[in-house]
């Protein structure tokens, strides 16, 4: 089975190294050169852990990056879509979609054998059903699950860590037009033997792929609404709270030999300065503007995004307090990328922190380790300092905000003193001992 993969973002990308790790033929294409040449040359353009050691292993073997999507439909069996879907503010924006849509349907009209299409993209529900098949027939000229199969097998991808979610998924949800579909679905993920697979229509799976991804937000921000309680409330701080709230056996069960299971879910009830990124952002305001949009409000998510939204403000705050007038402090924001492991500064809780800085005049310097060169298309280097290491960030500031919880920054107290510095630590990811350093302020703890 031979598989080509349209676009070779976070998602096409990954997707594509890692089936071809696992023995397939496969074709990734995208209509940017500079990109395609990029891949083969064996160079990530995005940054992943273990991605650039994987494609280097297999590319000119059993992967090849291409623009000419005409003989990458050809050439293969499945087509995954997975080109970006943006929320333009009122919707998901699907004319990627419907463009690459009617380019596959192009060349199925000339092709003879059985061919799938699978949208990996993060559609909401009856996209697939209701905009992908209907060009796809048109364009063809052919009766979809007759002369080709449909379907749509949402990604559960933690950017940062990618490629190992991909190589032992914890479950696969196959959404398809009809059983020829769903078998071929079947046999293509096979290679994971061992992983509980739902196989459901295709508005389903799209679905599901919303509701995961809309239960973990509420829980961060449920987590920081805690937090911001706590803040207010005197002598309280969350992670005692939150560490209390563990200890319920139904959130962390007891082995036999009395020790705990500490599931993975529980980071997300860490409280912090917000969720970013390309996914939670944009799709939980696309599904409460799909659920408004069917006469159903979502009030619980877009109090989600209520709180999310204003979550990076809580450290300003705290900077303000112990800073007043701040203008002319040195700051040094660590953590540019919205989690750790990635690259990817979208809806970073860090671009609205040093927008604020910049207009109360602060002076900023900031560090990521991989992902400065991303920020410097948003910030000019007239506007901020970009440090190449974590010592440099911390020369000679006043204040410090950790908004990015790279396990680096946890040696901060240890650099402090061995600096000779004495800075205000204002901890956004709550990473590092609140007694480690001679000033300390941290998301939801009150004094």
């Amino acid at each position: 089975m031979k598989i080509s993969v349209i676009g070779t973002g976070y998602v096409g990308l990954v997707s594509g190294v890692c089936f071809a790790e696992k023995g397939y033929q496969v074709i990734c294409v995208d209509i940017d050169q500079d990109k395609i040449n990029k891949i083969n040359q064996g160079i990530p353009p995005i940054y992943e852990q273990r991605l650039e050691e994987l494609l280097k292993k297999n590319i000119h073997k059993n992967l090849l990056a291409t623009t000419d999507l005409n003989k990458a439909i050809k050439d293969t069996d499945i087509s995954l879509i997975a080109v970006g879907t943006p929320f333009d503010g009122k919707e998901i924006d699907l004319r990627y979609i419907k463009k690459v849509s009617h380019q596959i349907g192009s060349v199925l009209r000339d092709k003879r054998t059985y061919h799938v299409v699978v949208v990996k993209s993060t559609v909401v529900p009856g996209t697939t059903e209701e905009v992908v098949l209907p060009i796809l027939e048109k364009s063809s000229e052919k009766k979809a699950g007759i002369d080709f199969g449909l379907g749509m097998t949402p990604e559960f991808l933690k950017e940062g860590e990618a490629v190992q979610d991909f190589m032992y998924p914890d479950r696969i949800v196959i959404g398809g037009i009809n059983a020829k579909t769903l078998d071929l679905l079947s046999e293509l993920y096979s290679v994971f033997p061992e992983v509980d697979i739902l196989k459901t229509n295709c508005k389903t799976a799209e679905m599901i792929k919303y509701a995961a991804n809309s239960l973990l937000a509420t829980m961060i921000s449920f987590a920081n609404e805690m937090a911001n309680l706590c803040a207010v409330s005197g002598n309280v701080d969350i992670v005692e709270v939150m560490k209390g709230v563990y200890l319920d056996k139904r959130l962390t069960p007891i082995n036999n030999d009395s020790s705990r299971i500490v599931p993975s879910f529980t980071t997300y009830l860490e409280a912090g300065c917000g969720f970013g990124g390309s996914c939670f952002p944009k799709d939980i305001q696309a599904i409460s503007a799909y659920g408004a949009k069917l006469g159903n409000s979502m009030h619980l998510l877009q109090a989600v995004l209520d709180v999310n939204k204003q979550q990076p403000y809580q450290m300003l705050n705290l900077f303000k307090k112990n800073f007043h007038p701040p203008q002319g402090v040195k700051v040094a924001v660590l953590g540019l990328a919205f989690k750790p492991g990635t690259d990817d500064i979208r809806e970073s809780p860090s671009i609205p922190i040093i927008q604020s800085l910049l207009e109360m005049k602060c002076i900023v310097q900031a560090y990521d380790p991989v992902a400065n060169s991303k920020a410097e298309i948003i910030f000019l280097t007239n506007q901020i300092t970009f440090c190449e290491t974590l010592k440099e960030a911390l020369t000679n500031v006043q204040a410090i905000f950790i908004m990015t919880k790279w396990q680096e920054f946890r040696k901060i107290p240890e650099l402090l003193v061995e600096m000779n510095s004495s800075p205000l630590v204002i901890d956004g990811r709550r990473i590092i001992d609140k007694n480690s350093v001679a000033s300390y302020e941290g998301i939801g703890l009150s004094k």
